[in-house]
Formats: C-alpha cells, sequence, structure tokens
C-alpha cells in the first residue's frame, strides 16, 4: 500500500527499530548474542565505572521488584567479587531470555555493544531501501527520530555503523524506555511535545500492532510494518500497513 505524507499532513515520522529499519534477527540472533558472549568480562573490566554502577543500580532495583513479585529471579550476590560477578550476569540472562524491555539491561547491552562497534566486531544490518528514503526525507526537512526500547546508545550506534555509512545525520532525535513503555499513550504523548507538533501530525511506524494502538490513542497516525521474519499480528486491527518504506511518499 501507499501512504502519501502530504495528503496525511504529516510532519513527522517516529520509526520503531527492529523489524521496521532492521531484520529482527539481527538483534536477536547477532546482537543479542554478542552482549551475552562479552557480559561477564564488561563486567570485570568495567568494575570501579561510575556508568556501569547505575545500570547495576537499576538492574538491582528491578530485582528486588521481582523477588517481591515472586517472580523467582536467580539469587543476587553482593561479595565476594566473584560471586558478585557471576550472580549479576545469570541475572541479565534471566532478564534476556524473557526479552524483558528493562532500562537497566537495555543500557548495559548498548554499552558492550558500542565496544563491539568500536572494535569491528558488529556492524550492523538495515534493510536496503531504509537509507535512500532517510535521505530523501532529509532533503524534504522531515523530521524523523527513532523510538526504540533499546538504549538511546544502541539506537545511535546502530544507525552509525551500517554498510550505508553514518545515518544518524538523517535523524533528529531517540527516545528510549526512559521516555516511558512502548505499550503506554502516554509515552507517545511526550514524545509529541518532545517534536513540538500535535500528535496528529505525527507518522508512528512500527511491526507491533500493540505499539501502533497506544501510538494511535496519543492521536498519531500509524503505519504497520510487514517484514519478512516479523512475528505475525493480529488479523483485526485499524492500522494501513506497508512491506516496504518506498511506500511512503512525499
Amino acid at each position: 500500500m501507499v501512504f502519501s505524507l502530504s495528503d496525511s499532513s504529516v510532519r513527522g515520522i517516529l520509526l520503531d527499530i527492529e523489524g521496521t529499519v532492521a531484520p529482527i534477527d539481527f538483534v536477536y540472533q547477532v546482537l543479542f548474542p554478542f552482549a551475552r558472549e562479552h557480559l561477564n568480562a564488561y563486567l570485570r573490566a568495567n568494575a570501579a565505572s561510575e556508568e556501569l554502577s547505575r545500570d547495576l543500580s537499576l538492574l538491582r532495583e528491578e530485582h528486588q521488584k521481582d523477588l517481591a513479585e515472586k517472580l523467582g529471579p536467580p539469587a543476587w550476590a553482593e561479595k565476594p567479587f566473584d560471586a558478585q560477578i557471576e550472580s549479576i550476569q545469570r541475572y541479565v540472562f534471566w532478564l534476556m531470555d524473557r526479552d524483558r524491555k528493562s532500562t537497566g539491561l537495555k543500557s548495559l547491552q548498548g554499552k558492550i555493544w558500542e565496544q563491539g562497534y568500536l572494535r569491528g566486531q558488529l556492524k550492523a544490518e538495515i534493510y536496503s531501501d531504509v537509507a535512500p528514503v532517510l535521505a530523501r526525507w532529509k532533503e524534504k526537512n522531515t523530521d524523523v527520530r527513532i523510538f526504540s526500547s533499546g538504549s538511546v546508545l544502541a539506537q545511535k550506534l546502530l544507525f552509525a555503523h551500517t554498510k550505508y555509512g553514518d545515518l544518524t545525520e538523517f535523524l533528529g532525535g531517540f527516545f528510549d524506555t526512559t521516555v516511558g513503555p512502548k505499550l503506554s499513550a502516554q509515552s507517545y504523548h511526550r514524545i509529541a511535545e518532545q517534536f513540538h507538533r500535535s500528535a496528529s501530525q505525527i507518522l508512528f511506524v512500527s511491526d507491533v500492532t500493540a505499539e501502533l494502538d497506544a501510538a494511535k490513542s496519543a492521536g498519531m497516525q500509524t503505519l504497520l510494518s510487514i517484514r519478512p521474519g516479523n512475528p505475525a499480528q493480529p488479523h483485526q486491527h485499524n492500522h494501513s500497513s506497508i512491506t516496504n518504506f518506498s511506500e511512503i511518499v512525499d
């Protein structure tokens, strides 16, 4: 289907990442395994880091909530050092196994991926139709921003290290779970405020209908991204769909 930005009075575009601009397999088959493989070494090498300390504080708070809710998380050891590192690793893996959209987890993953990108161990995969359309929107002065459960750092790294070059120059901003959950309408209200536009002038593109439902209830226009390998979505929904960014015309 073709979606016309001008006919719809769109002045800003908000994009999801996985299943929308990047293959889901890249996240689950490349990024997540990389974080698992390098987590222990990262924790040991950065034990004195204030940034890591902040992430661990968030994770510790989350662990306490999991205990209070009787979810059965792995035990968290405060000492000795080796036992603490191993317990943090077990808890992080436990969160990842549940695909938890945890701010502390996502921040920690982003820092591990940063090392991978900077060392040339990681190269971001994005769909071939994305880069030329982002460039076209930039020429048209269309404000394009990203909303993902991955940390802002992880988002910037992904767009900065693609085989098509650094695409961050085409993007006006990044949002992660610090603005709120992706399934909450309030998150999209906050994002619209930062666009300095009415929510009705913003188009949100995602592969998850529940996220689109939240954005639509906040007043945004929506498009469902249908890509190979994306999880099936409910047949009954009220969102237009695309299979390629070239279907979004000016």
